[in-house]
């Protein structure tokens, strides 16, 4: 196999200036943005399969496969489509498809298969990834970059990652570490919850610490730091995926992707979607008044009514009753810890009406709640049921804190 190692240079790396800056906003420069200074030696006249997204797209807004297809130096040959697709618009399995406008073949990974197939990388000399991440462990971007490491290593082909930033920001890591045996496509490796990596960082983490032995080439970013939020960097926000369509859902989704391994809604179908749960069960102010009693750090909980969309899986076109997390110190607020809180909460207030969510993925699923799927663990569900919910969440302290240790041979801002 042969030696990982990351395409960067001393002429490569990040430059922390405060020239550059618009309206308080740091400039940043992406890895696909690097590409117009020079393209990695690996790829120059090499046949390149690019795996990407909506999200793939220089500061102007040219998409990445735009870009690729227009080289004189290297021949993009075909493209590969996370969950949601090519164009970020799809739900559920998406299958393979012509892309329109260059003609190139889409080879889906949330269809038939996760990870590219040989048949898939018959005729392709590299593979280039490029897509937005949220920085959470149980977002699925980043398991397809795993997995296109790992058939890259199998082909014996490079893969070049075109960086990006983590637009929750690098420094806060939040959450369990996924348990052994509770692997998973939203659970890839054992990292932290809420890992505060950019996928460059990420990708040489995997590498290294779980033995891909993928030919790893890292295009990095420049002037980003590990401080900035995705609204301090001046670049245009572009949703990453249907239900995620402010930033305001981002910075809450590390927690409240959790409610989808319950029988509340996590705001799908809503216009504040992973802002917001609920249920037409719930007692929306007495909850919101317990949880705020708390005084949990950074964040307080208003009750509301929202409408669901029709086409949404929970309670579909119904007004439904809700509590909505509003940040209000983002750098102290831990979404993960108070979304578990919050469950044991509601949980503890509708013992007759709350309920987890069985995995519908596969009659083998079935067996396991989806909850323990997300949360990579078999405890979590237990430990809310038991009322020993702080036990576990400072065990997950330590967990964040053994992570955070873990990955600092592979931060590279």
């Amino acid at each position: 196999m042969r030696r990982s190692r990351a395409w960067f240079t001393a002429l490569l790396l990040p430059l922390f200036l405060p020239a550059g800056r618009l309206d308080g906003q740091a400039h940043v420069r992406l890895g696909v943005d690097r590409l117009a200074d020079s393209l990695p030696k690996i790829l120059v006249g090499k046949r390149v399969g690019l795996i990407t997204n909506h999200t793939g797209r220089d500061r102007a807004g040219t998409p990445t496969i735009d870009l690729l297809a227009a080289r004189k130096d290297m021949k993009l040959v075909a493209l590969f489509g996370p969950e949601h697709g090519i164009r970020g618009l799809a739900s559920g399995r998406v299958d393979d498809s012509k892309d329109e406008k260059t003609g190139l073949p889409v080879y889906s990974l949330f269809g038939a298969t996760q990870k590219p197939t040989d048949a898939m990388l018959q005729n392709i000399d590299a593979l280039v990834f490029d897509i937005q991440d949220v920085g959470v462990r149980q977002y699925t971007y980043l398991s397809t970059m795993g997995l296109a490491m790992q058939a890259a290593a199998q082909k014996r082909i490079p893969i070049v990652i075109l960086d990006r930033p983590d637009p929750i920001g690098g420094r806060i890591v939040e959450g369990n570490i996924r348990e052994q045996g509770m692997d998973s496509f939203v659970g890839l490796y054992p990292i932290a919850s809420r890992h505060g990596l950019t996928a460059g960082e990420l990708a040489l983490l995997y590498n290294k610490e779980y033995k891909i032995g993928a030919d790893l080439h890292v295009v990095p970013l420049d002037g980003w730091k590990r401080t900035l939020w995705s609204d301090q960097i001046d670049l245009p926000w572009i949703k990453p995926s249907p239900n995620l369509p402010t930033f305001a859902g981002v910075i809450n989704y590390p927690g409240t992707v959790f409610f989808e391994g319950t029988n509340l809604s996590e705001g799908r179908g809503s216009d504040n979607p992973f802002e917001q749960t609920g249920a037409p069960w719930l007692r929306a102010q007495e909850v919101a008044d317990s949880m705020n009693a708390r005084h949990l750090p950074g964040v307080r909980f208003v009750a509301v009514d929202f409408a669901v969309l029709p086409t949404a899986r929970k309670y579909p076109g119904q007004v439904i009753h809700g509590v909505r997390m509003v940040a209000t110190d983002r750098e102290i607020y831990r979404p993960i810890a108070t979304t578990m809180r919050l469950i044991e909460m509601i949980r503890r207030l509708h013992p007759n009406d709350f309920e987890w969510r069985r995995s519908t993925a596969s009659p083998e699923a079935a067996e396991r709640y989806y909850f323990d799927t997300l949360t990579g663990s078999m405890r979590t569900r237990t430990a809310i049921e038991s009322g020993t919910l702080d036990a576990l969440l400072a065990e997950w302290d330590r967990d964040a804190q053994r992570f955070s240790e873990t990955r600092k041979p592979y931060l590279l801002y």
